[in-house]
């Protein structure tokens, strides 16, 4: 019993770009709205209690713990193992906000883990 390659379909090709993009752009958005945007912080600061305050102090404590990273990176080698959609899925959405979220080392070598999995040995021909 053999094993087929690991191949994505053009379905989920679409959902992992459209997670990609979310992924990055909410990143994006605590990122230069919440974290480094100077009335918000000196608001959160103050003690203001709303979302976005609630949101930056999360993504604060996480990546100055390099969660991100760690997770991506620990995702991205079980995918080099046994890649799955899934997995795939979860470690574009970890390295996304790890990039951007200020993890980018950890969360750089987990792509390339990513990219890796895709690189398996061609069929054999007879």
């Amino acid at each position: 019993m053999t094993k087929k390659p690991f191949r994505l379909t053009p379905y989920q090709v679409q959902f992992l770009i459209v997670v990609g993009f979310v992924t990055v752009g909410w990143a994006l958005y605590v990122r230069y709205l919440a974290i480094e945007f100077s009335t918000v912080a000196l608001a959160c600061d103050a003690g203001l209690q709303t979302m976005i305050c609630k949101a930056r102090s999360v993504s604060t404590s996480l990546f100055k713990n390099s969660v991100f990273g760690i997770v991506a990176l620990v995702i991205a080698t079980l995918n080099l193992m046994r890649p799955s959609i899934v997995l795939l899925t979860l470690g574009v959405i970890a390295a996304g906000l790890g990039i951007v979220l200020y993890n980018i080392v950890l969360a750089g070598l987990a792509i390339g883990l990513l990219i890796l999995g895709f690189a398996r040995p061609a069929p054999a021909t007879a």
